[in-house]
C-alpha cells in the first residue's frame, strides 16, 4: 500500500493559493447550484461528454481506460500529475486563470479545505446517493465534509491506523501484543531493557500525518469551521495527552527518537532493532520493500487504546476524487467518480492493479479476501484491517494544514532532540500559535 502523505513545506503554498484566487474571507464555498444546471449532461454513444481527470494513483490509467470501454456515453481522459502541493498549486493557477482545469481532481484529504476556501473544487451532495455515502466510515467522511453539511469528494483510498511488530521478538519475550497504551509503554521498557540496541517504536518528527492521525484516535480535531470562521484546537486536552505520553517515553529512553524513512530506520526494520511500527494500512509495502527477509515475522494488530476495551484510530494517508470549479459537466463527473470509487469493478482495481486500500467498506470485502502476501502468517489481515477502518474517529483538516505540519517538523524536531516531555508539549503550544497566527495574517475569521 502506499504512503500518500507528502512532506509538508512552509506557508508559501497557502499563502500563494489565496493570492491566485483572490481568496481572502475563508469562506468555506459551496456551488450545489451548478449541479442542478448540469443535471442532464450525459452524452451519448456518437457524442460522449468528454471528462479530463488528474491524478497519481500507480496504473490508474488501467482503471479509466476500464471504465471508458464500458461507458460509452461518457469518456474520461486521464492526465498523470504529481501528488501533493505541485498538484495543487497547478490545479489553483488553473482556476485563477479561468481556464485548463480538469474536471475532476485527486486530492490528498489534508489539501481539501485549501481547495475549498479557495473556490477550486464543488460541493458535490446533491448528486452523490445517500447509498454511496453510506459505504464509508463517518471518520473518513469527515475529512470531505469539513464539518459542514456539504461533500467535497468521494473518498479513494484511506489509511487507516494500526500496530505492526515482530510476532517473534514478542513471543521469545513472552509478550503480547499492548491493547492500551498504558500496555505498550510497559511492552517498550521490557523490549529495550532485554536488549539496549532494540526498540518498540520511534518517535518521528518528520511525520506530521503521523502524529495527527494519533490525536485523532485520542479525539482531538485539529480544526474546525462554522460559517465563513475556523477554530484551531491543534494543543486540545486529547492532543495534549499523546504529546504527553510520547514525551514522555522519549525522555525515558525506551524508544528511539529518528525519524521514520531514513537509512538507519530502514536498517532498523530488516535487522529487528525496529521491533515495532505504529504505522497504517499501507505499511506491508514498506516492510517488503525495506525487509523482505523478515516476511511472516510480522504481526498486525488494532492500535492500543487510551481506555480498554475501547475500539478507536485514526488515520494517516488517503486521498479524495473532487469535482473541481470548472468542471461544465459536473453531474457526468459525479457518475465517474461515483463508479470509480464504489463500483466493485474500480474497487477491485484499486487493489488489485493501483496497490490502495480503498475507502469503500462495503465492495472491497471481496478484493481483499486474498489477505496480503508479506503477512502469511496473518490471512485475516484484510478481515482485521477492515474491522479497524470502520473505528477512524472523525477529523477536520483546516486551510493551512502546510504551516501546522511545517511548524510540527520544526518544534518537535527540537523537542525529540531535547528528549524531554515538557519540550514536547512545549511544541504542541508553539504549533497551536503558529498556525491561529498564520490564519489571521492569511485574511481567514478565527474564533477559537
Amino acid at each position: 500500500m502506499r504512503r500518500t502523505m507528502s512532506a509538508a513545506i512552509g506557508a508559501g503554498v497557502i499563502v500563494t493559493a489565496l493570492a491566485l484566487t483572490g481568496c481572502s474571507s475563508g469562506t468555506v464555498a459551496s456551488a450545489t447550484g451548478a449541479i442542478g444546471a448540469n443535471a442532464a449532461d450525459a452524452g451519448t454513444a456518437a457524442h460522449p461528454t468528454k471528462l479530463t481527470f488528474w491524478g497519481w494513483a500507480p496504473n490508474m490509467d488501467k482503471v479509466v481506460d476500464k471504465y471508458n470501454a464500458t461507458h460509452k456515453n461518457i469518456q474520461v481522459d486521464y492526465v498523470k500529475t504529481d501528488a501533493g502541493d505541485p498538484a495543487v498549486t497547478k490545479l489553483l493557477t488553473a482556476i485563477k486563470a479561468g481556464s485548463g482545469a480538469p474536471d475532476l481532481m485527486q486530492a490528498e484529504y489534508q489539501k481539501i479545505p485549501t481547495l475549498v476556501s479557495a473556490n477550486a473544487v464543488v460541493d458535490i451532495k446533491k448528486d452523490v446517493a445517500k447509498s454511496t455515502t453510506a459505504k464509508f466510515s463517518k471518520g473518513v467522511l469527515s475529512s470531505v465534509t469539513l464539518g459542514s453539511n456539504a461533500l467535497y469528494g468521494i473518498p479513494q483510498d484511506s489509511g487507516p491506523m494500526m500496530f505492526y511488530y515482530r510476532a517473534d521478538v514478542f513471543k521469545s519475550l513472552g509478550l503480547t501484543a499492548p491493547t492500551t497504551w498504558a500496555e505498550y509503554a510497559a511492552d517498550a521498557k521490557t523490549i529495550h531493557d532485554a536488549n539496549p540496541n532494540n526498540y518498540l517504536g520511534t518517535f518521528s518528527s518528520a511525520d506530521a500525518g503521523e502524529f495527527a492521525g494519533l490525536t485523532q484516535q485520542a479525539g482531538a480535531s485539529w480544526w474546525g469551521s462554522k460559517g465563513t470562521a475556523w477554530s484551531v484546537a491543534i494543543d486540545s486536552k486529547a492532543a495534549t495527552k499523546v504529546a504527553s505520553y510520547w514525551g514522555g517515553l522519549v525522555q525515558s529512553g525506551v524508544i528511539d527518537n529518528e525519524p521514520q524513512y531514513t537509512p538507519a530506520w530502514n536498517k532498523g526494520l530488516a535487522d529487528g532493532s525496529q521491533v515495532g511500527w505504529v504505522s497504517a494500512v499501507w505499511a506491508p509495502g514498506v516492510l517488503a520493500g525495506n525487509a523482505p527477509a523478515t516476511s511472516g515475522k510480522w504481526a498486525m494488530a488494532p492500535l492500543p487504546q487510551w481506555t480498554a476495551g475501547a475500539k478507536a484510530t485514526g488515520n494517516w494517508g488517503g486521498s479524495a476524487i473532487a469535482v473541481t470549479s470548472q468542471s461544465k459537466h459536473v453531474a457526468a463527473a459525479v457518475s465517474f467518480d461515483t463508479w470509480l470509487n464504489t463500483s466493485k469493478t474500480a474497487v477491485s482495481m484499486l487493489v488489485n492493479t493501483s496497490a490502495l486500500y480503498p475507502a469503500d467498506t462495503v465492495d472491497s470485502k471481496s478484493a481483499l479476501a486474498s489477505g496480503n502476501a508479506f503477512f502469511s502468517n496473518q490471512p485475516d489481515f484484510y478481515t482485521t484491517a477492515a474491522a479497524i477502518s470502520k473505528t477512524v474517529k472523525p477529523f477536520t483538516y483546516g486551510p493551512n494544514v502546510n504551516v501546522a505540519y511545517s511548524a510540527f517538523n520544526d518544534q518537535f524536531g527540537k523537542a525529540a532532540q531535547t528528549k524531554t516531555q515538557a519540550a514536547f508539549l512545549a511544541a504542541l503550544k508553539k504549533m497551536q500559535s503558529i498556525t491561529v497566527a498564520d490564519l489571521k495574517s492569511s485574511g481567514f475569521t478565527v474564533k477559537n
